[in-house]
């Protein structure tokens, strides 16, 4: 897959596009913008707020670089991070107080709901009849939810990177450029595959638009498995059980599944998604009798896949991205804590187990820097998990329409 090197292919040289003549830049769409000297790409990265400024290249280098790697922008690109690191923070801090209200709302509404109908009730019985319906609705547990996903955590995030960036000093930009240059490469590579997963889902997710009743004919209702409709372990992971379950998997898959099927070959995420997604949904099977949806359980896999490759090959991946997946698998475990009610906290295990196994088995551990080259077999298993997947979701839309 790689030619003979010491380094990964992010880190080489040539691993982003050849500079053309002169001085520029490119942004995220690939559009390249000529500079007329070095004095304004410089200057260009220090006025840059919105991070469009991804490559650079000068006539000192044949090939694109980071705008870290740029001699004499450290002090422009230190500029330029602090202002969006604290323009971040402000708008992490408005989301937070906005998802609060929203909290703070629906807590209050049954609250009120509660007080309506106390009748006859003391201060301390009433107490304990609000407590228990709040912490025991649904619709608290899905704010409290949203409130974390998309509050809570992004200002946690932002206050963190924002008080990194303050404390950071010209000196520092040099060691932002290993992980950088990881995730420029990454972002920039092709994983056809992984598109196509997407794609089947979000057809799945389109299709259950159009019926209402699509998570009791192609979901895993488990009274329906355990009398023979095991085809359900198959079609319920490619199903969602509402918007914004579909977008944060689809957001999972789209980081997850490139990041196995540049690394480890298109053949092993058709089979890690497909194994991790089963034994998550035996699981699931084992732990509760409530019905369960999404691709959790592969996702899951492909995460504690990831987990084990990239240990096993310290050298393909920096140090410092490694690390997220770790503060992935938390986060999830929070996630899940928190949400036991309305989250298959056995799928995801199940499916982490999974992808961490089969990791395990399939690949040994190598000091190399070089990518695993897929095999004959392997690619003959991917098509066939392949294949399996797409029968999956014809069948799962036969069921649903």
């Amino acid at each position: 897959m790689d030619d003979d090197g010491s380094l990964p292919v992010w880190a080489r040289d040539d691993a982003f596009p050849k500079a053309p003549n002169g001085c520029g830049w490119v942004d995220g769409k690939g559009r390249l913008h000529p500079c007329q000297s070095e004095t304004e790409l410089i200057r260009t990265i220090a006025e840059d707020r919105n991070a469009d400024v991804e490559l650079v290249w000068t006539p000192s280098s044949p090939w694109m670089v980071l705008p870290e790697q740029l001699s004499g922008a450290a002090a422009a690109i230190t500029s330029a991070r602090r202002r969006r690191a604290a323009e971040d923070m402000e708008e992490a801090r408005d989301r937070l107080r906005w998802f609060g209200f929203l909290f703070g709302a629906v807590v209050l509404w049954l609250v009120y709901q509660v007080w309506q109908r106390s009748t006859g009730l003391d201060g301390a019985a009433l107490f304990r009849l609000a407590w228990r319906v709040v912490t025991g609705s649904g619709s608290v547990g899905i704010a409290l939810l949203m409130f974390l996903i998309f509050a809570f955590i992004p200002w946690y995030q932002a206050r963190k990177l924002h008080r990194e960036v303050m404390e950071a000093t010209v000196d520092d930009v040099s060691a932002l450029v290993p992980p950088l240059r990881f995730e420029t490469w990454l972002l920039r590579q092709n994983a056809p595959l992984t598109q196509a997963l997407l794609a089947i889902i979000a057809l799945i997710g389109i299709a259950q638009l159009l019926r209402a009743n699509s998570i009791n004919t192609a979901g895993l209702v488990k009274s329906a498995y355990t009398q023979g409709e095991w085809w359900r372990l198959f079609t319920a992971p490619l199903l969602h059980g509402h918007i914004i379950h579909f977008l944060m998997n689809a957001a999972a898959l789209k980081y997850l599944g490139k990041r196995v099927e540049v690394f480890a070959g298109w053949p092993h995420l058709a089979m890690v998604f497909l194994f991790s997604a089963l034994i998550g949904g035996v699981a699931s099977v084992a732990a509760t009798p409530a019905t369960s949806v999404g691709s959790s359980g592969g996702l899951m896999g492909l995460l504690g896949f990831l987990l084990v490759f990239e240990w096993l090959h310290k050298a393909l991946v920096p140090r410092s991205n490694r690390r997220r997946l770790i503060a992935g698998v938390l986060l999830t475990g929070l996630i899940g804590l928190i949400g036991y009610r309305l989250i298959d906290n056995a799928a995801h295990v199940g499916g982490l187990m999974a992808g961490m196994a089969y990791a395990a088995l399939v690949f040994p551990p190598s000091a190399s820097a070089m990518r695993p080259k897929s095999t004959p077999l392997d690619s003959l298993i991917g098509g066939t998990a392949l294949a399996i997947l797409a029968a999956s979701a014809w069948y799962a839309l036969t069921r649903i329409l």
